[in-house]
């Protein structure tokens, strides 16, 4: 028996495995939905799917009707696909030792320019065969000389960073993995005064973890999408590097709270890691 809960704990379900697949996928709409790098889902058969708490919660996004979200944390929501007697699950939500690791990366060829796969899996530029789904492009802003544009997944909300980011990091905390449904978060921190809203700041909700003193996620309230947040505690604009449209011009720097890493996610590459934060940024 697995369990799985948002970042809230407002929506909370269980599954009875085993997994049948369990995959990463670097599609744009994966990256803006979930904020990070890419997106870990787990496949299992939907008879053994049960909700335990939160249905009422859950918004269906304005931007693709397989994806849906905690209106409370913004956290992704089960696919349940009654058609094919399936349940897809995001592993970032999951608790405790899954029984299976990713088997594969699909969408590469629209994998994100700051991010470098360092594992030996196979990859796909799209879908891996003998998958013959259709592919969706999301538009994207014309590049602008020194700024680094971004959006949510609908793009009602968008963004522009001045310059280069302070510093990019990939965080394995708990909370991360919750507020992101991903492996883990990779988030660029930006000066106040480097940061500005394009439009839809309005609609941007913030969840912060009542118990934590600076942890918290933003998010679109129309498509689900990761939204930047302006972290008072911090001093800075934390940005989910999911949500960029151009590339920041820098690279994560480092691991961080690996000692909370999700047991099926191998780090990889030669990034140097962290227990918990760094002696410094």
């Amino acid at each position: 028996m697995t369990k799985g809960a948002c970042l809230c704990g407002t929506v909370r379900y269980e599954i009875d495995g085993p997994f049948q697949t369990m995959l990463n996928c670097h599609c744009s709409m994966c990256r803006k939905f979930h904020g990070s790098a890419f997106a870990t889902a787990l496949v299992a058969p939907l008879p053994g799917f049960r909700w335990l708490a939160g249905e009422h919660a859950i918004r269906t996004s304005c931007a693709s009707n397989y994806r849906s979200f905690c209106t409370t944390c913004g956290s992704a929501a089960p696919l349940l696909a009654p058609e094919r007697q399936l349940a897809l699950v995001h592993a970032g939500n999951l608790e405790g030792d899954l029984g299976i690791k990713p088997e594969f990366h699909q969408f590469v060829g629209s994998k994100a320019p700051w991010y470098t796969i360092t594992d030996s899996l196979p990859q796909f530029e799209v879908w891996p065969p003998p998958s013959q789904a259709p592919v969706v492009a999301r538009p994207t802003a014309p590049p602008k000389e020194g700024v680094t544009q971004g959006s949510c997944l609908c793009g009602d909300v968008a963004f522009e960073l001045d310059g280069t980011p302070i510093v990019m990091m990939n965080c394995h905390c708990s909370r991360c993995r919750r507020g992101r449904s991903a492996a883990h978060a990779t988030n660029v921190l930006v000066a106040f005064d480097k940061f500005r809203w394009v439009r839809g700041d309005a609609q941007v909700a913030t969840y912060k973890v009542p118990e934590a003193r600076r942890f918290g996620v933003a998010f679109c309230t129309r498509c689900g999408g990761a939204a930047p947040r302006l972290s008072s505690e911090l001093g800075f604009a934390v940005v989910p590097a999911g949500a960029l449209d151009t590339d920041p011009g820098i690279r994560p720097r480092a691991h961080i709270f690996v000692g909370s890493r999700a047991s099926w996610f191998p780090i990889t590459g030669d990034l140097p890691q962290f227990t918990e934060l760094p002696p410094q940024i």
